[in-house]
């Protein structure tokens, strides 16, 4: 049941089917924000933080979202370092998508998340949102981020096409 990792829409600009959901995902060490994509593929709304326990309870909730809002394809952020290189976030953030795509078949694209927690904490203080509350809501915002570039960029392709 694996299913298809890329490392850039250009390699695949069809992965995602259109007119379905997409889920964006900002992988932390303990918390994976989530986000989700109305049906047209063009808006990034935050939906909720995951608290991380361990990869199968998280997996199950992140499976639980997707039935339910019936998700066509996962954007998951790359944490690469500013020069563009890969440390060891990256390399847990890659196996945590191989691990993943054994429970779903579900296309997973990466998406260069280089600061997308720094908009979105912008975001938050320029709609005046408590240090408590931004502490809240920081993760599944950045995920928003993140998949709002992602719908962007295919966009983009699908009217290049």
């Amino acid at each position: 049941m694996t299913s298809q990792i890329l490392d850039s829409l250009e390699e695949n600009p069809t992965v995602f089917p259109q007119m379905q959901a997409l889920m964006g995902l900002d992988l932390g060490t303990k918390t994976i924000g989530v986000a989700v994509s109305d049906g047209f593929q063009s808006v990034a709304t935050p939906l909720e933080t995951v608290k991380r326990k361990k990869f199968g309870l998280d997996a199950a909730r992140l499976i639980e979202l997707i039935q339910a809002r019936n998700i066509a394809g996962i954007v998951l952020g790359l944490p690469l370092n500013m020069d563009g290189s890969e440390g060891p976030r990256v390399q847990s953030t890659r196996a945590f998508a191989r691990n993943f795509a054994k429970l779903s078949p579900l296309p997973i694209l990466f998406w260069d998340e280089r600061l997308s927690t720094v908009a979105a904490e912008r975001a938050l203080l320029e709609a005046d949102a408590s240090r408590k509350r931004r502490s809240e809501v920081i993760d599944h915002v950045a995920a928003a981020y993140i998949l709002q570039g992602a719908l962007d960029r295919l966009g983009h392709l699908r009217r290049n096409a």
